[in-house]
């Protein structure tokens, strides 16, 4: 192999199929690829998922392993049972910087722990928009001053921790209103909007350490009219190395999602963003070995033509290899916990009144729940934005898996009738439970229907609240906000709703 199909192997951070490292993705790591990413798909429990963590930082002891874990709903530690995290939202209302920081680094010790030694996170963006599909109560706030706040102290703990945060997705993908996973969303923000606005988070975490940035596949006219962040020079190049000053690895958004790949397909995507600028570019999930050696052919075959210099490709290697070398401390098999990683910090009561007192509503519906005790649950299920998934969420995951001390709650919670719509409507009352609930007409409709009969009813919105206009009041379909759908957070919901007036 030629050292320019080295030098883009390094460049290349590709998914795989299965629970353990296939045996191309081993080939790979001696021909010279640097780093690889883990996802949902990857897991089948915690102990599996540190196995595969550990045989992957066994195979190349210096690659920058990057797993997508943000502290929240987007969780890959705790893939199937939910997060024992609070997530971005949640933390920015709690609004105690030395809280956001210690999450950082609770996440970077289990991390570390697992094998891996890159997080994709924090979410950076400003969530401006409160109709976002994509971003939501995965940001720490509406301001870029609480924002950047919130971002800075979880780099800080993560950093601290000798993990690599990656902020994403620059320059902020707060202000869409489409996915960017299914398609281009375009932002026609002013310059100086978005330098007030969108910018001052990454700003933040660049002067807390953070080591590598994530792009965004977001056309943004006022930079960049032609093309998505990723594939912009202006903004990678002018902007973000030359006006924000940022030295470390560039790291592009996902290949594989249709505002990047889904005209020109993967490897001239690949193209194009090395030359704009990226140093590591992740290809997505279930990259085959087949996709991975096409992907170098067409890159060096776009050094042959004149579209992309070896230089570039020298120059991004250089920066992953680096980093790679210097990213956190070699993880061991030690002991401490059931799986034989870091153990995790126990939940305690006063965490989850913490976070608690954060919803939108708390104190009225802690009254709702004692005045109707026996009130049904009706559960409503939404499709999860891709970077989601599936993982369990809310009081449905802290139910199935108690956090200590909660056992009972949660016991009382799971026992509680699942109210069915068809049939006739409890008379001690309903409670509502659902993310972004203002997505779906016929929830409201129903919900509507049980309020029009005399049906006592809470509604407990576990997404981002909208209001649509001309409404002032962000919660004006839901009597309870919780900003978040962690387990953490729905166990602290429990705990709302079945405690007693002490």
């Amino acid at each position: 192999m030629s050292e320019l199909e080295r030098d883009i192997l390094a460049t290349l951070m590709p998914g795989f199929v299965g629970f353990e490292p296939p045996a191309w993705l081993s080939e790979a790591f001696d021909a010279g690829l640097a780093s690889a990413c883990v996802y949902g798909n990857n897991v089948r429990d915690r102990e599996q998922l540190r196995s595969l963590g550990l045989a992957l930082r066994e195979l190349a002891p210096h690659a920058l392993l990057a797993i997508d874990e943000e502290g929240g709903e987007v969780t890959r530690l705790s893939y199937l049972e939910g997060s024992p995290y609070p997530g971005a939202a949640v933390l920015g209302r709690v609004n105690d910087e030395a809280y956001s920081e210690e999450i950082g680094r609770r996440v970077a010790r289990e991390i570390l722990s697992a094998g891996f030694n890159l997080a994709l996170g924090p979410v950076a963006d400003v969530n401006s928009n409160p109709l976002n599909p994509v971003i939501g109560t995965r940001s720490f706030g509406p301001t870029p001053e609480l924002a950047s706040r919130h971002v800075a102290a979880w780099v800080r703990g993560l950093e601290g921790e000798g993990a690599v945060a990656c902020p994403k997705h620059f320059p902020g993908h707060g202000d869409t209103g489409q996915d960017s996973h299914h398609e281009l969303p375009t932002v026609t923000a002013s310059r100086e909007l978005l330098a007030e606005r969108d910018l001052p988070p990454f700003g933040a975490a660049f002067a807390a350490g953070a080591r590598s940035v994530m792009t965004s596949h977001i056309v943004l006219t006022a930079l960049d009219s032609a093309v998505p962040a990723t594939f912009s020079s202006l903004i990678l190049q002018d902007l973000l190395r030359g006006e924000l000053g940022f030295t470390g690895v560039i790291v592009s958004d996902a290949l594989d999602m249709q505002g990047a790949s889904g005209e020109i397909g993967i490897p001239e995507a690949a193209v194009r963003a090395l030359t704009a600028g990226c140093d590591l570019l992740c290809v997505g999930v279930d990259t085959t070995h087949e996709q991975l050696t096409e992907i170098v052919t067409h890159v060096a075959a776009a050094v042959a033509e004149g579209r992309l210099g070896a230089d570039r490709i020298a120059d991004a290697a250089h920066r992953v290899r680096t980093l790679g070398a210097t990213a956190g401390p070699l993880a061991s098999a030690t002991a401490g916990s059931p799986d034989g990683g870091e153990p995790r910090e126990a939940i305690t009561e006063a965490e989850l009144k913490r976070v608690a007192a954060s919803f939108d509503g708390a104190e009225a519906a802690g009254r709702w729940a004692r005045e109707h005790p026996s009130a049904a649950v009706l559960r409503v299920n939404s499709e999860a934005n891709m970077a989601v998934g599936f993982a369990p969420w809310g009081p449905f995951a802290a139910a199935e898996t108690p956090f200590p001390g909660q056992a009972a709650a949660a016991a009382a919670f799971g026992a509680r009738a699942q109210f069915d719509p068809s049939e006739a409507y409890p008379s001690d009352g309903v409670i509502v439970i659902g993310r972004e609930l203002h997505r779906a007409a016929e929830v409201l409709a129903r919900i509507e229907a049980l309020r029009a009969v005399g049906t006592p009813v809470l509604v407990v919105e576990m997404g981002w609240p909208a209001a649509p206009a001309p409404s002032e009041d962000s919660t004006h379909y839901a009597e309870l906000a919780t900003y978040g759908s962690s387990a953490l957070v729905g166990a602290a919901l429990i705990d709302l709703l079945e405690s007693t007036p002490s």
